[in-house]
């Protein structure tokens, strides 16, 4: 029977049952990261920009970690299944509004409805099931909140190739009517798996004010390590979230520059089925990385995954082939889902539990500034260059996991796991 003061229930079936409901969450709101699905269709249907359309996606990753900070410190306080369950209903609210954006051609309405609203509902419900699990399993942190966000990992694939699909044939192509549906599946599934999530039967009474206020770090020391956590977390993220909000379009450059008979729709199913494969390894990354940072320690394998990258980026800079793209692409979502799974349980050891809720939440404004940087910076590029963007995309990128493999040696090691038994 497992201890109570370890935070672990004493029916094992209910911790993982909460875990798995955790994972649905995730893998609900992870429908954001098929945003690359959409980003040519509207782009052409609508007459907007590349950069105009992804700001929908920047707007939404901007809130996501906005959210995400602020759900840290009233977590503590309201509860998992309060901030989940409102984040369920926001992140489907702003589909709704997304749909009534796309009916109405208003481009504000389009970023207001799915990047702020939605957004919103993509922070307090990310944050709450990765620190509920961590409580959860004080023995297997890195496996189980790597599992939990490896679900926000496969979203793209559930809605890359069953939801927007089977919706886009169902209202024959009617784009505001797709993203209505999409709004219903992903927020009304989300809510019901939000209504499971508690926390354990040791969890503590809800933090007041003052005493919340004491979870940031204070000494210069730990102000010092978490800005340079920040800082790596931030370079894995803008690098990899370009290549998800456009692998798509750039794949279907590639595939056209090599045979210029295919036509959109065939290079649409191409690109959707990166799309779908990345996705698997977007989300196994977070489980992977996240088990083996158990064992190698949470800083080791940051810069294992920083330093691997740079190498990727380095051959996507030059690389022509479809096939090969597709297989670096893979890799890069590989360790940036990576990223996502080490990171809760470095912050948990770093840190302390106490503090985990508070800092996790803080930490994730580093995918808010990415996911501006990111996205907007590929944009631009394809914007000005066309389809030779991609070279000078693949080099920023490069340059920017080469810094955050830098900055990872700035910060005290060795770092090994700190092992609870329950």
């Amino acid at each position: 029977m497992q201890s109570v003061k370890s935070g672990v229930s004493e029916k094992p079936s209910s911790r993982w049952l909460i875990a798995g409901m955790g994972t649905l969450l995730q893998l609900c709101l992870g429908s954001v990261y098929a945003w690359s699905y959409f980003q040519k269709p509207l782009a052409d249907t609508y007459g907007w920009s590349n950069a105009q359309v992804a700001w929908t996606f920047s707007f939404a990753i901007a809130f996501l970690g906005l959210a995400a900070a602020v759900g840290g410190r009233a977590l503590p306080r309201f509860g998992p299944r309060v901030l989940a369950v409102t984040g369920s209903l926001l992140f489907g609210a702003g589909h709704l509004l997304a749909a009534l954006a796309l009916s109405l051609h208003s481009l504000p309405l389009l970023w207001l409805g799915y990047g702020v609203v939605g957004g919103i509902g993509l922070g307090l419900g990310y944050v709450t099931p990765v620190a509920t699990a961590a409580k959860w399993f004080p023995d297997k942190k890195g496996l189980v909140t790597g599992m939990v966000v490896m679900g926000f990992g496969f979203g793209a694939l559930l809605m890359s190739k069953v939801i927007a699909p089977a919706l886009l044939t169902a209202f024959a192509g009617l784009l505001p009517l797709v993203f209505a549906g999409a709004g219903v599946i992903v927020g009304g599934t989300g809510l019901v798996a939000a209504l499971f999530l508690r926390n354990p039967p040791d969890a503590g009474a809800p933090a007041t004010p003052s005493n919340t206020a004491k979870q940031e770090p204070t000494a210069p020391s730990d102000r010092r390590r978490f800005a340079l956590m920040w800082l790596v977390f931030f370079c894995n993220i803008a690098a990899g979230i370009a290549i998800i909000g456009f692998q798509s379009p750039l794949l279907q450059d590639l595939w056209h520059q090599q045979d210029a008979s295919l036509t959109p729709a065939a290079l649409a199913a191409l690109g959707a089925t990166l799309i779908a494969v990345s996705s698997l390894f977007n989300g196994l990354g977070r489980l992977f990385w996240g088990a083996l940072s158990d064992r190698l320690g949470q800083l080791p394998t940051f810069r294992l995954m920083l330093g691997t990258q740079v190498l990727a980026f380095a051959a996507l800079s030059v690389v022509r082939d479809p096939w090969l793209f597709g297989a670096l692409v893979c890799y890069v979502l590989l360790c940036y889902g990576g990223g996502f799974g080490v990171m809760p349980s470095f912050v948990l050891n770093t840190f302390g539990a106490a503090r985990m809720p508070v800092l996790y939440g803080a930490i994730l404004t580093a995918w808010s500034a990415a996911g501006v940087v990111g996205p907007q910076a590929i944009a631009q590029l394809k914007d000005r260059f066309g389809p030779s963007a991609a070279s000078y995309a693949f080099a920023l990128g490069a340059g920017l996991l080469a810094l955050g493999f830098l900055l990872s040696l700035q910060i005290a090691g060795p770092d090994r796991p700190k092992h609870q038994h329950p």
